[in-house]
């Protein structure tokens, strides 16, 4: 099981990645936009520059629903490969069976 300090951490995370999405998205295509001039640019870069950067989608750490593990995650179900297993063993998966029988 992962520190609780760490899963709150993103919790945190993913909620200002939510809330400042637009700002960032529209910052960003304005600072590549060839149309408008270099000091729009650039004013634009450090706008985005300001943002808090934990409001970076990129900062964001896939983790298990189960467990909170951040490593041996699978992205199609939200489970960590150990969580994964126990669930599957126990029938709990829906169309997940042991492939060795």
């Amino acid at each position: 099981m992962a520190k609780k300090s760490m899963i709150q951490r993103e919790k945190r995370r993913k909620k200002m990645v939510n809330a400042k999405a637009d700002m960032r998205e529209e910052l960003r295509k304005a600072s590549v936009d060839i149309h408008r001039s270099a000091e729009e640019r650039f004013a634009a870069r450090q706008e985005l520059a300001k943002l808090p950067r934990n409001s970076a989608a990129i900062r964001l750490r896939n983790r298990c629903a189960v467990s909170g593990r951040p490593r041996g995650y699978m992205r199609f179900f939200g489970l960590s490969r150990i969580a994964f297993r126990d669930l599957a063993l126990k029938g709990e998966l829906p169309g997940i069976r042991k492939g060795s029988l």
